[in-house]
């Protein structure tokens, strides 16, 4: 799988496949972030984020969920979703294995989902959560939540969302994590669609001050804004 990324290190073993990025100095935390259903771990998104956040000395392992390692292109199936939950808790284990310090987990739209089903399933996985624009529902049709899981997530929960992404409204996403019994914050990325456009709207970096804030991590230089 080619890479831009040159002090990414590839991983490709137990379950886990993607890049590993290490800050200079000890981590103060690590994160298993992984892609949404039409991508991989390669996905700006995901490079823009592990870039920009172990920078600040937290460990990033950008990861392919299982169906993505089974076929390099095509969508997931609803009946292999649980595979793709044991993707994440394998990225959760490689990385708990390896860095000494809190482990937080998260993903862009289908990563993000599968990842919050993971958490609700077992909350002793991480210690937050990152959602990158969660997929509420589908595109026009708000009556189709994915909201049945989320009274079951008991971390610290993350949600980043722009304000023209047609899986849900600004509003929208804060009613539903505020059905999580934990504590939550929500970054509200204006003008920004489904894909964030990190870049342009500085997405790493926000999410990063608000991860800070909201998981208390020591990063190297708390305000990157």
């Amino acid at each position: 799988m080619p890479d831009c990324t040159q002090e990414a290190a590839y991983i490709d073993g137990g379950g886990v496949r993607g890049f590993l990025h290490l800050p200079d100095g000890d981590p103060v935390a690590s994160l298993a972030l992984t892609h949404g259903a039409g991508s991989n771990c390669t996905a700006k998104l995901l490079v823009d984020v592990a870039t920009a956040w172990s920078a600040h000395g937290i460990a990033v392992l950008r990861f392919d969920l299982a169906f993505r390692q089974a076929r390099e292109s095509g969508p997931p199936h609803p009946s292999k979703a649980p595979g793709d939950r044991d993707s994440v808790r394998d990225a959760v284990t490689y990385l708990r294995d390896r860095v000494p310090a809190p482990v937080l987990v998260g993903g862009h739209s289908y990563g993000g989902r599968q990842a919050s089903m993971a958490v609700a399933e077992d909350n002793d996985l991480a210690a937050g959560l990152l959602l990158l624009s969660y997929p509420l529902h589908p595109p026009g049709k708000p009556g189709k939540a994915r909201t049945a899981h989320l009274p079951d997530i008991e971390i610290p929960t993350l949600s980043v969302a722009g304000t023209k992404d047609p899986f849900a409204t600004p509003t929208e996403l804060r009613e539903a994590i505020g059905l999580i019994p934990a504590q939550t914050s929500f970054v509200e990325v204006t003008g920004a669609g489904h894909d964030l456009s990190a870049h342009k709207h500085r997405t790493a970096e926000r999410s990063l001050d608000a991860a800070v804030a909201l998981f208390g991590i020591d990063v190297d230089t708390a305000t990157t804004l």
